[in-house]
């Protein structure tokens, strides 16, 4: 019987995606309709749909050739099903190439599989129910986008009837199953999405749950160009899988970028598509040379230098623009080296790096095809010029300027357009341009595209910025020099106080006072260590100036155990005091570096800077800005931008103020609009409202019954209820984390201990490892283990294993029968979900006996003592199930191959020629069995073969010997892996 959330599913999501595309000119089909299309259930390319492409789009084709190539990518070579990925993808996006004579002997020629230029001359489906079966067993994803028989997308579509936050939670889970038991398939995987049709969602493979972005603008068409109140189903499948922008997005905004050792697959987040599309679309379509440039403006922290990689990719592509030249600029060494190394790492063909002015005049001359990276600095005359030379005139040149608001730009945009006068010009920063500023638009040209702040925030791109104000005393902003003056100096005279302010009163001498600078030392050790040290987070702190950053330093030092480290430029005629701190460049990338790595791997908690790593410094680690330094207009923007990025359990940036700089926020930003900036800080306090909505929507959950924990598990029994319960703990536990241990959190501590504690009491009963407190924040999870010490609750173990005697014992001690029948009945089935795949046979018929049990207890047809004692005796049979492999003569890891092959062939009654044929087929599987076997196609090929050799002179039919050696390869995998 159909249930109303698979009908919801089914025609609320499914077919009206499956409608959209027929709309959109794709062909639907069944899956099973296609399974005389394929050699066996494991197939997942249509063969001949793809020969056919081929043949389409290169004519020339012979059929030896046509076979090599079909072959090239149905068997792909790798070790990985990321190696594979990224290998199918090069040879899709950058064709293949095949040695065949023409007429004028053997020569290579370059092999189209599909046609990128005319999207209409490949062949695009959408296929329902389709069926793929491995070694480990059978998927049916919901959805797949074949193109040109190539299964390109995977859509996994969820019920809008499922809890709302739970909706994409489920379909990225369900693909990442799809994604382990079905490697071959996502070898050829160009993205996923995961939808409810009011959700949608795309990431690649290996990406988790809050990899996966929204597509909220179905650029080049707008929302009502889409339909009336479109869906963000609707607006995605419309963005992403039009036939011009899912070939656009394949080609052009996927790279692979080796991250921590491994390999990260990007695909572009809409703003970074649209944002390409549009500056390509404004150079292509420009009436005059200089009317190809503008400004894109994409918050700091979402992306700029990969848009700026997906936008080099694509210009290179354009035919029209004859293999452009490519110069991206910055104005600091630090950022030319960070997009540098993102060109090289995405793996983008020989960007040269200048490291000369007389170099870059070089590499400027080299014609079309180059790719340069330079410092703006490098545009300086020399003292013989009298002004910047000519060195190209060609239009095909395409200037990419990071950060272009910038004062240095002003000065030199000149001598760039004397060397490069008929480029095109295009800005990109992080922060918007101010009301005043009309050089930056009329060096570039207006807007190309938009993202806010708070657009950023509202996708998950970045996190949010909270700002505290704290030793408000010492704050210098808003305060005359004379009050300061006096406040400090009040126990002189009235004539030496004037000799002394003359003399050395300024604003940073008092900024940099070392009495002031301990006070704010001492309070940054407190709240460091009680706010942002528990999460692993790490800090920076912007002093006024050098000296500044030294005292604070040495108070540092002197007053903890917290290791910091200076960053700041040195100069030749520095004091002893300031030199000591002078690093190299290795020296400050090797810091840097260290900085990024978690404070479990490196101890280097707080980087201290007076002007350094404000700008185009990313290290998602750091939480919180200690701020003692004025700063307004772009540079408050930039510098307060370090704490936003995103990273695991981060969900703030913070920044301290102890100059005063928040108190006067509207002032220091009052140079932008104000829908500009909307977000760009919020107060602490602001969190406030939220914890009492989530502390409520917690714990409704157990009104009327709080007082009995037994009860409070019990409600948690189903496994809904389980998830929309944490769901909302979880909420609950990130704003009291973000609070904490501010006072203002003080009335929802016993509550948020409480709910921790039924929580582990539930995981510990349900066996649920999804409810588990080690995703909580370290205040979050001391709170709650304290409480558990107090209330004697020894739970923060891993539940007891159903086969050791502690259990019997655990069972014993709970009160009443519905308590031990909850107990057994979910211990069992935690064993059969842990075990089914090392004895499928055994396990199923007990799931089976487990749920009938439970069915009849339901329907009283046994009451509760029955039930105890008959979960006791199939516990019983579970503890005897291992030695019964020892009275067939069987090791441990044959009887369920035994087991597998009594069940599929009860044709042979001969139970000892069962277990012989089980011998037999272990025996070949441990011959052909090499380290990491499971992972190399050849050997898992030769072994099959011979398991079906065995089988076939077997009394099993047939029509079965394929499907019992996929069941029997899945065994192999659990019990022989190496």
């Amino acid at each position: 019987m159909t249930s109303i959330s698979e009908w919801n599913e089914k025609h609320l999501v499914e077919n009206r995606l499956i409608e959209q595309l027929k709309k959109m000119g794709y062909e639907h089909i069944h899956g099973p309709s296609l399974d005389i299309e394929r050699e066996s259930t494991r197939t997942v390319i249509l063969q001949e749909r793809l020969i056919k492409a081929i043949k389409l789009l290169n004519p020339w084709i012979n059929h030896l050739s046509l076979n090599k190539i079909v072959r090239r990518i149905t068997h792909i070579e790798a070790k990985s099903p990321m190696e594979a990925n990224e290998a199918f993808h090069n040879t899709l996006v950058n064709y293949t190439s095949i040695q065949q004579d023409m007429g004028k002997g053997k020569k290579n020629q370059t092999v189209k599989i599909i046609d990128f230029d005319n999207p209409l001359n490949n062949e695009f489906l959408i296929v329902d129910q389709f069926s793929i079966s491995d070694a480990s067993g059978t998927i049916r994803p919901d959805l797949i986008v074949y193109v040109n028989g190539i299964p390109l997308v995977v859509i996994e579509c969820k019920s809008p009837m499922v809890a709302v936050d739970e909706q994409i939670g489920k379909a990225v889970k369900q693909l990442n199953r799809y994604q382990n038991q079905c490697e071959h398939l996502f070898h050829y995987n160009q993205f996923m999405i995961a939808t409810s049709n009011d959700r949608a969602k795309a990431g690649t493979i290996g990406a988790h749950l809050k990899h996966f972005g929204e597509w909220k603008d179905p650029y080049p068409l707008t929302s009502p160009e889409v339909g009336d109140n479109p869906t963000p189903q609707d607006i995605l499948v419309a963005g992403m899988l039009s036939k011009d922008n899912l070939l656009d997005l394949i080609q052009n905004f996927i790279v692979f970028e080796p991250e921590n050792g491994r390999m990260i697959k990007k695909l572009a987040r809409y703003q970074q598509f649209r944002a390409v599309n549009k500056a390509v679309n404004r150079l292509m379509t420009a009436k005059s040379p200089r009317e190809r440039g503008g400004v894109v403006w994409h918050t700091q922290g979402s992306g700029k230098s990969l848009t700026m990689l997906y936008l080099a990719v694509k210009l290179r592509r354009i035919e029209s623009l004859k293999n452009p030249s490519i110069i991206i600029v910055t104005d600091r060494s630090d950022l030319d080296d960070q997009i540098t190394n993102t060109f090289r790492r995405c793996g983008f063909a020989n960007p040269q790096q200048a490291s000369s002015v007389a170099q870059l005049k070089e590499l400027l001359k080299q014609g079309p095809g180059s790719t340069v990276m330079t410092l703006v600095q490098k545009f300086q005359t020399s003292n013989e010029e009298a002004q910047f030379p000519e060195l190209s005139d060609a239009e095909n040149i395409i200037v990419m300027v990071d950060e272009s608001h910038r004062s240095q730009y002003k000065g030199l945009a000149m001598n760039m357009r004397t060397a490069l006068p008929n480029a095109c010009y295009l800005g990109f920063t992080g922060t918007p341009i101010d009301k005043e500023d009309k050089s930056t638009t009329r060096t570039f040209g207006p807007y190309i595209d938009k993202y806010t702040i708070e657009q950023a925030v509202d996708d998950g791109a970045t996190v949010p910025i909270f700002y505290e104000a704290r030793l408000t005393q010492l704050h210098v902003e808003g305060e005359t020099l004379d009050q300061l003056f006096d406040r400090k100096f009040r126990e002189y005279d009235e004539k030496t106080r004037e000799r002394i302010m003359k003399k050395y009163a300024t604003e940073e001498a008092i900024v940099a006072s070392p009495k002031r600078i301990q006070q704010i030392v001492l309070d940054i050790i407190k709240h460091y260590e009680t706010h942002i040290m528990p999460n692993g987070f790490k800090a920076q702190i912007v002093a006024v100036s050098r000296e500044a950053a030294v005292m604070y330093k040495e108070k540092l030092d002197e007053l903890s155990d917290l290791e910091s480290t200076i960053v700041f430029s040195g100069g030749n005629d520095d004091k002893e005091n300031l030199k000591k701190h002078h690093i190299s460049k290795d020296e400050e990338k090797s810091i840097i570096a260290r900085f990024k790595k978690p404070l479990s791997e490196d101890k280097l908690a707080f980087i201290i800077v007076c002007d350094k790593l404000l700008t185009g410094f990313d290290a998602p680690i750091e939480q919180v800005m200690y701020l003692d330094k004025p700063l307004k207009e772009h540079n408050l923007l930039q510098a307060i931008a370090r704490t936003n990025r995103t990273y695991e359990k981060k969900d703030y940036g913070l920044i301290v103020d102890y100059f005063g700089v928040s108190r006067f926020l509207e002032k220091a930003l009052a140079i932008f609009s104000k829908q500009d900036i909307q977000g760009a800080l919020m107060p602490v306090e602001s969190e406030l409202p939220r914890l009492q909505t989530r502390h409520r929507a917690a714990m409704k959950f157990f009104d009327y019954i709080r007082q009995d924990v037994e009860s409070c598990i019990q409600l948690l029994e189903p496994e809904d209820v389980r998830q929309q319960f944490d769901l909302a703990f979880k909420r609950f536990a990130s704003s009291m984390d973000m609070i904490m241990p501010n006072p203002k959190a003080q009335p929802y501590v016993a509550d948020l201990q409480f709910l921790g504690k039924v929580r582990q009491l539930a995981k510990s009963r349900y066996r649920d490892e999804a409810m588990d407190i080690s995703d909580c924040g370290e205040k979050v999870k001391q709170l709650i283990a304290e409480h558990m010490r107090a209330s004697a609750v020894e739970i923060l173990h891993d539940p007891i294993d159903i086969l050791s005697s502690k259990f019997e014992k655990k069972v014993d001690e709970l009160n009443g029968g519905e308590a031990k029948a909850s107990e057994m009945e979910h211990a069992i089935r935690h064993e059969i979900r842990v075990k089914i795949q090392e004895n499928p046979v055994y396990y199923t018929s007990l799931k089976e006996k487990l749920e009938k049990l439970i069915e009849a207890r339901k329907q009283h047809q046994m009451d509760i003592v029955e039930l105890v004692e008959q979960l006791r005796g199939m516990i019983n049979d579970m503890r005897d199930n291992a030695a019964k492999s020892q009275i067939h003569g069987l090791t441990r890891e044959q009887y369920p191959f035994y087991q597998m092959l009594e069940k599929q062939l009860p044709v042979e009654d001969d139970k000892e020629a069962l277990k012989e044929l089980t011998h037999i087929i272990t025996e070949i599987i441990v011959e052909q069995s090499v380290v990491e076997w499971t992972s190399k196609e050849d050997v898992k090929r030769e072994m099959r073969q011979k398991v079906k050799r065995q089988l076939r002179v077997t009394k099993c039919p047939k029509d079965q010997i394929e499907e019992l050696t996929q069941k029997l390869m899945a065994l192999a995998e659990v019990h022989y892996k190496k």
